[in-house]
């Protein structure tokens, strides 16, 4: 069983004439590029500690196969506004009660409001659960990322993640 303890947020921004380089600029740009990456979904494991992006990636090797929740978004369209962004919510019984992630991503939406969007996409869920079961929403926060496409037609893509440490 694999449950991770550890986890950080990370952004970042790439742009290439092809779409594929374009991302893994983004990967690298973000930091987590030489990671064989593997998407998860939204859930934040009870008592995992949010660490800072430098103390994720020290702790990682070169290779090793990272579970991530991700947030992309891609465009050669010229001129185009793209974002993408994790929101996290944390119950106040973290140590018992798991919490959420979300991934968004938009077109059009500046950098904020597509954090605050994904932000409140994590609380509503985490809301929902909290009904039930009672307790408190102890803390949401997002990182989030935007950019505007080139008008020469080449490959933006943003990426917002949050990194699992196992």
């Amino acid at each position: 069983m694999v449950v991770p303890t550890k986890v950080f947020f990370t952004r970042g921004k790439g742009v290439h004439k092809d779409q594929l380089v374009s991302f893994e600029m983004a990967l690298r740009n973000a930091g987590i590029a030489p990671f064989n990456l593997v998407c998860v979904s939204s859930i934040m494991p009870p008592d995992a500690e949010i660490i800072s992006r430098d103390e994720g990636l020290a702790a990682l090797r070169t290779g090793e196969i990272v579970y991530c929740v991700m947030a992309k978004n891609a465009s050669n369209n010229p001129n185009q506004k793209i974002s993408a962004a994790i929101g996290l919510a944390v119950p106040q019984i973290h140590d018992k009660q798991h919490g959420y992630l979300s991934e968004h991503h938009c077109v059009g939406l500046s950098e904020k409001e597509c954090g605050a969007y994904a932000e409140e996409l994590a609380r509503t869920m985490l809301d929902t659960i909290m009904q039930k079961h009672g307790g408190n929403i102890l803390k949401t926060s997002n990182i989030s990322i935007a950019a505007e496409t080139d008008r020469d037609g080449n490959w933006t893509t943003v990426v917002a993640t949050a990194v699992f440490v196992c």
